[in-house]
């Protein structure tokens, strides 16, 4: 078999492709939040909502910045700006989903300045607006090299089955997180 049937056999969808970066995204987040955490509190706090290490909140959250993006050809700034926006309200909305779910808050900007709702702020909109360029322009390009390195070297049933597996498990957790949610 030559290398390039060895390619084409390992290719995987643009679907799968955005399900994997979804979960090694969620994982990075919670890694991000866990290290945020560790440095502004000094101890190390369990983040997300779920139980396993992972902020599916990152994992959407850099989907939608990748697909909102793939289309837009823009300059540094257009980026910083879609990705204040975008990230802002997919925060502003996702608090007020969980809030009225579970009559619980994951986070609270009232004591940070220009906030609304205490769901959002500007501070960390501007941060997100950051976080967005520096995304696009630096990690998410690292991640799918490395990913389209990788990925050719693992038979594409054993990536599909991987990928089944993480999305029962996430489903799992999403299961047993919401029952312990709904029993506080």
């Amino acid at each position: 078999m030559n290398s390039t049937s060895l390619v084409e056999i390992n290719k995987l969808s643009q679907k799968q492709k955005m399900v994997l970066y979804f979960f090694i995204y969620a994982i990075l987040g919670w890694i991000l939040e866990t290290i945020y955490c560790v440095v502004t509190l000094g101890v190390f706090n369990k983040r997300g909502f779920l139980y396993g290490p992972v902020c599916p909140i990152y994992g959407f959250g850099a989907i939608i910045l990748i697909q909102s993006l793939k289309s837009i050809k823009t300059n540094t700034t257009g980026k910083f700006f879609i990705s204040l926006v975008a990230f802002t309200v997919f925060e502003y909305v996702v608090s007020a989903v969980l809030e009225e779910l579970f009559g619980l808050r994951w986070w609270d900007y009232t004591n940070e300045a220009l906030n609304f709702q205490g769901r959002i702020s500007l501070p960390f909109s501007i941060a997100w607006g950051i976080i967005g360029v520096i995304f696009v322009e630096k990690i998410h390009p690292f991640v799918k090299a490395k990913v389209e390195r990788y990925i050719i070297l693992i038979p594409r049933k054993k990536i599909i089955n991987t990928l089944y597996i993480f999305t029962i498990i996430i489903l799992s957790d999403l299961i047993l997180s919401v029952i312990k949610y709904i029993n506080l």
